[in-house]
C-alpha cells in the first residue's frame, strides 16, 4: 500500500464566528480594545475579557453539555473553559499583557466565563473527540498531542500527517505527545524483538493494537498474564504508550466507580496493573468501559442538573492467574500469555525506554500501514458465525487477510482457555458444574439449587445467600457454562398455583459442545492477497 506524508494542513474546514480581527491566539498580547468614549473610562474587566475571547475564538458544547473554547486560526483542539490549562488561565495572562498594571479579578473572570459558556450554549452539540476519531470521509483521524495540532488520518490508500486535525480534539493532563510516524519496512520486527512472545501471540498483539485505533468498535481487555519476571508490566506499558502515550499509562485498581470514571473520562487507553482480584463492581464497569459506557455525573457548576458520560475504551490488564477474571469479563478480555525472560536476555528499564523511544516511530508507521490495509477489506469481511466480540472479530478476519495470518483463530481457542480459567477460578460456577456432571439434567428453583449445591466449610463473599441473588450468578455464568458443553434454561414455570421459575441445567450434546473450537469455515469472500499490507488494493 502507498504510503503518504504531507505537510500541507487540512483546509476547507469553516471557522463560524470568525471575523477579520482575529489574531493568532499564540501571540502573548492581543489587540488593545479602544476606550469606549474615546478615551474616558475603560469598560469593565469583564466585558473586556469577553471581547478579547471573542476576538479569538469561536465556543462550543460538547454531547455531554461542557462548554469548549476553539482558536479560530490554530490548532483544532477544544478548550476546556474553567480547568487548569484552560481558556481562563490563558485569558488572565493575556488580559495582564494587554493592560500592564492591571489584573483581572477572581470575579471579573468568573462574570466572563459565565457569557462565554452562555455563548457554547447556543450553539448545537459538536463531537469532541478524544486521541481517535472519524473525518467526514470516514478516515480515521489520531490525535499526536502535539502543541502544534498535527495528526494523522488513515484511510484505505494509506496514511499521512497534517499540521490541522479535521475533527475537534480534547487534552487532557493524562496524555503525553505521540511521535510523527515514519516509513520503515520493518517496524513490527522492531516491535516483537522488544517482547517475549511468540509469533502467533504477537500476530494477536499487532492486531489488538491496529483495532484499539478504531473509535467506534468494542475492544476486548488485553489481559498481560504470567509469571513474576515475564515483564507483563513493562509491555502493557509500552502497549498503552503506542495507543495513547501518557506520562502514567499504569493505574492502579481504582477504589470507587466515581475514580473510574475520571480516570476514563482523561485517557483513550488505560492499563491496570497488577491486577489479583476484582471485585464485582469493578468487573461490571470493565465490561460497560469494553462495549460502551455511560455514567450519570453531575454538570458542572450546577447543583442539581446532570450530564450523561458515555464512552468506549481501551483496557489493558496485568494479572498472574486469569481465573481473577469474571465471567462477563472473561467472555471481553485477549489474552496474551508472555514467557519468562532468561537471565541472559533480560534488560534494564533504561535500556528498555531507551530502544522503545528510537523505535516508537517506525512501529507506528508500520501499525499505520496494517491499519490502512484493515479499512481496505474491511467492509467486505463476513463472518459465518459471530462470537462475543464481533466487530473485532471481524477486524482479526481483516488482518488475516491482509497480512496471511491467523489471528482469528488464536483468538477463539484462547478465548475458549480464558472462559476455562474463569470457570475453575469461581467457587459456585465449579459447584453447578460438578451438580450436572452428577446428575446430567437437573431441574428446580434457585432456592432448590441453593440447597443442592454442597456449601463451602468458608463461603467465599459472591456465593450467593439467597434464591434471588443465586438466580441471578446463574444468569451471568450461562456463557461461561455453555463454553464447558452446560446449558442454562429458565423459560419453564412450576406446574403449581406459584408458577415459580424453574432452572434447567443440562449436558449439551456432544455435537453441540462449544468449548472446543470448531474448525472455521471460510470468513470471506474469494479477494487478491494484498501481499505484505503494503499493495495499494484496486479502488472501485
Amino acid at each position: 500500500m502507498t504510503t503518504t506524508r504531507s505537510d500541507r494542513p487540512v483546509n476547507g474546514h469553516a471557522h463560524p464566528g470568525k471575523s477579520r480581527a482575529a489574531v493568532d491566539p499564540t501571540r502573548s498580547a492581543p489587540r488593545r480594545p479602544d476606550h469606549a468614549d474615546g478615551g474616558g473610562k475603560q469598560p469593565p474587566a469583564a466585558a473586556r475579557i469577553v471581547a478579547m475571547a471573542r476576538e479569538q475564538y469561536r465556543f462550543v458544547t460538547s454531547p455531554d453539555g461542557r462548554p469548549y473554547a476553539v482558536a479560530l486560526d490554530g490548532p483544532n483542539t477544544a478548550l476546556p473553559l474553567r480547568n487548569k490549562g484552560g481558556l481562563r488561565q490563558r485569558l488572565a495572562r493575556q488580559f495582564a499583557d494587554a493592560y500592564p498594571g492591571e489584573v483581572a479579578s477572581q470575579s471579573a473572570l468568573a462574570d466572563a466565563m459565565t457569557v462565554l459558556e452562555g455563548l457554547a450554549e447556543d450553539t448545537d452539540p459538536v463531537p469532541v473527540h478524544l486521541r481517535v476519531g472519524r473525518d467526514a470521509a470516514d478516515g480515521i483521524v489520531v490525535d499526536l498531542g502535539s502543541t502544534d495540532g498535527r495528526a494523522v488520518v488513515v484511510t484505505a490508500t494509506g496514511w499521512n500527517v497534517v499540521d490541522r486535525a479535521p475533527v475537534l480534539f480534547r487534552r487532557s493532563g493524562a496524555m503525553a505527545p505521540m511521535p510523527a510516524p515514519v516509513l520503515d519496512g520493518d517496524g513490527l520486527a522492531k516491535l516483537h524483538a522488544l517482547l517475549n512472545m511468540d509469533e502467533p501471540t504477537f500476530h494477536q498483539l499487532v492486531a489488538w493494537l491496529v483495532a484499539a485505533w478504531i473509535p467506534d468498535i468494542p475492544h476486548p481487555a488485553l489481559v498481560c498474564k504470567g509469571e513474576q519476571g515475564t515483564g507483563k508490566s513493562k509491555a502493557a506499558q509500552m502497549f498503552i504508550n503506542l495507543i495513547d502515550p501518557s506520562p502514567a499509562a499504569k493505574r492502579s485498581q481504582p477504589r470507587d466507580e466515581k475514580a473510574w470514571s475520571r480516570q476514563a473520562f482523561a485517557s483513550w487507553a488505560l492499563c491496570l496493573d497488577n491486577i489479583s482480584t476484582i471485585p464485582p463492581w469493578l468487573s461490571d464497569t470493565l465490561c460497560k468501559a469494553v462495549t460502551g459506557d455511560g455514567v450519570v455525573d453531575r454538570a458542572l457548576y450546577t447543583d442539581d442538573d446532570v450530564v450523561v458520560l458515555t464512552f468506549k475504551r481501551v483496557l489493558a490488564l496485568t494479572t498472574i492467574d486469569a481465573g481473577a477474571l469474571a465471567g462477563d469479563l472473561a467472555e471481553r478480555v485477549l489474552l496474551l500469555d508472555l514467557q519468562l525472560i532468561d537471565s541472559d536476555r533480560r534488560r534494564s528499564e533504561e535500556e528498555l525506554d531507551a530502544t522503545f523511544e528510537v523505535v516508537r516511530p517506525a512501529v507506528l508507521g508500520a501499525l499505520f500501514d496494517v491499519l490502512a490495509c484493515v479499512l481496505a477489506v474491511l467492509p467486505s469481511v463476513r463472518l459465518e458465525s459471530m462470537p462475543r466480540m464481533a466487530d473485532f472479530a471481524r477486524v482479526l478476519a481483516a488482518v488475516d487477510q491482509t497480512q496471511g495470518w491467523n489471528t482469528l483463530g488464536d483468538y477463539l481457542a484462547t478465548s475458549a482457555n480464558v472462559a476455562t480459567d474463569a470457570m475453575e477460578g469461581d467457587p459456585f460456577a465449579m459447584a453447578i458444574a460438578h451438580l450436572v456432571d452428577q446428575a446430567g439434567t437437573w431441574q428446580g428453583t434457585a432456592g432448590q439449587l441453593l440447597e443442592a449445591l454442597p456449601t463451602p466449610l468458608v463461603r467465599p463473599p459472591n456465593w450467593p445467600k439467597d434464591a434471588t441473588r443465586a438466580s441471578g450468578r446463574v444468569k451471568r455464568l450461562a456463557p461461561l457454562l455453555r463454553s464447558i458443553g452446560i446449558t442454562v434454561d429458565d423459560t419453564q414455570r412450576s406446574q403449581d398455583r406459584h408458577r415459580h421459575r424453574l432452572l434447567t441445567l443440562a449436558r449439551a450434546a456432544p455435537e453441540d459442545e462449544t468449548a472446543s473450537t470448531p474448525e472455521q469455515a471460510p470468513l470471506w469472500p474469494e479477494a487478491a492477497p494484498l501481499g505484505e499490507g503494503r499493495t495499494q488494493p484496486e479502488q472501485p
